[in-house]
């Protein structure tokens, strides 16, 4: 006889009804459907953007989720515990749950998983936020993969997981177990005054994603290689918030940029191989999860880094360091919890090698303003321009700020969309900068542009002198 106990989706960062294999394996069971969030300790201690991103996507989903005749379950505290309450609440059999591929997450899991067997409750991780599961890519030794593009030649022939369609309903349970309110939560506390500025530059939910899909696959796909790095230009997908919290699966974007390669679509191959370089960051972060927190390449721990940040780093992060292009890039992100690929790695190296701060005061800083925050591609971004990390630039590729604006911003388009500084009619982005910094800031709109923290030649020739000084001590 079917088993018809209740089944425990644990809810993590897989906001989407499509594609979605714990889902599926949820439905598949037969049994009635409990779709449950807990607000645990990793989820509280995330930065101020994205979890608040992540409050968005919860709120959001939670409507999703009444259009198929269920409803979120909010609940606050270990995730264990929080997971017997319910189970014990409910008489539920089974929990099932999509795999996270950080360490501590990881940590958590197995524990909850071992925990459970030992309850003789069912406990099933599924995929879902990858392509490929880690330990699946390996090279002919049977290692793991350090440079990207064998990476990339050994899984682009591989078949990836077909796409599923969102369920019509779900099975609800005979009573439903209490749910907290997600306002109780607080998840937009450390945001302040920002808040209401930077959600205008949210698009959450699963239906703006695959909108946003199509947008991009009819209208920037064939020209992406080619206009992807000019940031004032709308080329890319702006799918990356939507990545990070699971509102769209990697197989959705996988299958349809596949589909845009057979039709003739010029720049789909490579948006290929940016979905992979996302993969890429996970196969690095689950086999040396030492990546997120120190240099991947043990030679760098010597490097003459500050890690103190100071006045430097304060500059840095108000988008006040004097260059136009570094400065429209901390606005932006500031404003929208986003920053164009470009616009990253040239903010990076300036905090790297012009400044030569720790790339881990930059990691910090994104990890506590990105609404796309990801833990793998934040790590690897940051490490592949300061040098330390796989497959990196090599530390002497020091971008020049104003030679890139000049290349990536010839008509300035970017740069007066985010400084309001010299402006006579500064636009709303550039004011909604103001209106989002902490007033302890002391910045106003009106003010004149300040002056350069550091001349580009000086920065770059003590930045190389450093290197110099590295390699010769080894």
């Amino acid at each position: 006889m079917t088993d018809t106990r209740p089944v425990i989706w644990w809810i993590r960062r897989d906001l989407r009804l499509r594609d979605n294999p714990a889902l599926s394996a949820a439905v598949a069971t037969g049994a009635p459907v409990i779709p449950l969030y807990i607000h645990d300790p990793l989820d509280e201690a995330l930065g101020a953007a994205p979890k608040f991103r992540l409050g968005l996507g919860l709120a959001r989903f939670a409507t999703t989720l009444k259009g198929v005749g269920s409803r979120l379950i909010l609940r606050r505290g270990d995730a264990l515990e929080v997971l017997e309450q319910v189970l014990s609440e409910t008489g539920a059999a089974r929990v099932i749950w999509s795999r996270a591929y950080d360490p501590q997450a990881i940590s958590r899991d197995t524990q909850i998983k071992e925990r459970l067997k030992a309850l003789d409750i069912e406990a099933k991780s599924t995929g879902g936020h990858l392509l490929f599961e880690p330990w699946t890519v390996a090279t002919k030794a049977g290692g793991a993969f350090k440079v990207y593009t064998p990476f990339w030649k050994a899984v682009r022939d591989r078949s990836v997981a077909p796409l599923s369609d969102r369920p019509a309903s779900l099975r609800a349970p005979a009573a439903w177990p209490q749910s907290a309110e997600l306002e109780t939560f607080a998840m937009d506390a450390a945001m302040h005054r920002g808040a209401d500025i930077v959600a205008q530059h949210c698009r959450v939910g699963e239906d703006l994603a695959l909108d946003q899909l199509d947008l991009f696959l009819e209208e920037r796909a064939a020209t992406y290689k080619t206009d992807r790095d000019f940031p004032a230009r709308a080329a890319t997908s702006e799918l990356s918030e939507n990545l990070a919290w699971g509102e769209i699966s990697p197989h959705r974007l996988w299958h349809r940029g596949l589909a845009a390669q057979d039709a003739g679509t010029p720049g789909a191959e490579h948006f290929l191989k940016e979905v992979v370089w996302r993969e890429f960051a996970y196969h690095l972060m689950f086999q040396s999860p030492g990546i997120l927190t120190r240099n991947w390449r043990p030679e760098w721990d010597a490097f003459a880094w500050d890690e103190t940040g100071g006045q430097a780093l304060s500059r840095w992060q108000k988008g006040q360091t004097g260059y136009d292009f570094v400065d429209a890039a901390m606005r932006e992100l500031y404003v929208t919890g986003k920053m164009h690929n470009r616009a990253r790695m040239i903010t990076a190296s300036f905090l790297t090698k012009h400044l030569m701060l720790h790339w881990k005061l930059g990691l910090n800083w994104f990890a506590d303003c990105l609404v796309d925050w990801d833990p793998a591609a934040n790590a690897l971004g940051w490490q592949w321009v300061a040098g330390s990390g796989p497959d990196a630039a090599p530390f002497f590729r020091i971008f020049n700020p104003d030679g890139q604006r000049d290349k990536f911003d010839p008509k300035g388009s970017y740069v007066r969309q985010w400084l309001a500084e010299g402006q006579a009619a500064p636009p709303q982005t550039a004011l909604d900068f103001f209106a989002a910094a902490p007033q302890s800031w002391g910045l106003s709109a009106s003010a004149n542009r300040c002056e350069p923290m550091i001349g580009l030649k000086e920065g770059r020739e003590r930045a190389l002198l450093a290197y110099e000084n590295r390699k010769s001590a080894q």
